[in-house]
């Protein structure tokens, strides 16, 4: 299924990542594309933030920007844990497109080596703005 991401020229192929594996919430489209970080690591629990440990993997594997909704913003609330991939209107290339979806299968590749993380520091409120982290030590086999 090709889908046209918010007015880019060139369609995204959405099935290409659900193809490979990757957990995304279907349909993709409109203004973003969302994978579901509970189902892309499932070894991490919620109060680890898996959408937190993943969007730190795409920023450190290919620099690529997201967002997490989850755990982290919603806190004991949320019923997912997601990354939203936004695609602003006209900015991006196919070839950009073609670069994350190449991050993502990469990092999709070796989810069972990426661990949870926990926070160090936290803000009364809005805690998603001005949280920190630490990766927590490697998972027992």
């Amino acid at each position: 299924m090709l889908v046209d991401l918010h007015g880019l020229d060139g369609p995204v192929d959405g099935d290409h990542l659900a193809g490979q594996g990757v957990p995304i919430v279907q349909p993709p489209g409109g203004h973003a594309v969302y994978l579901d970080a509970r189902a892309f690591l499932p070894h991490i629990p919620c109060e680890q933030f898996p959408g937190v440990a993943l969007a730190v993997e795409l920023y450190l594997e290919g620099g690529i920007r997201s967002c997490e909704i989850g755990t982290l913003m919603l806190g004991e609330h949320a019923k997912m844990d997601l990354v939203r991939l936004a695609i602003p209107r006209r900015t991006y290339t196919q070839s950009h497109i073609d670069y994350v979806v190449e991050i993502i299968l990469d990092v999709y590749s070796r989810r069972e080596r990426i661990r949870g993380l926990e926070i160090t520091y936290q803000a009364p409120f809005l805690r998603h703005f001005t949280a920190r982290f630490r990766r927590l030590g490697a998972m027992s086999a």
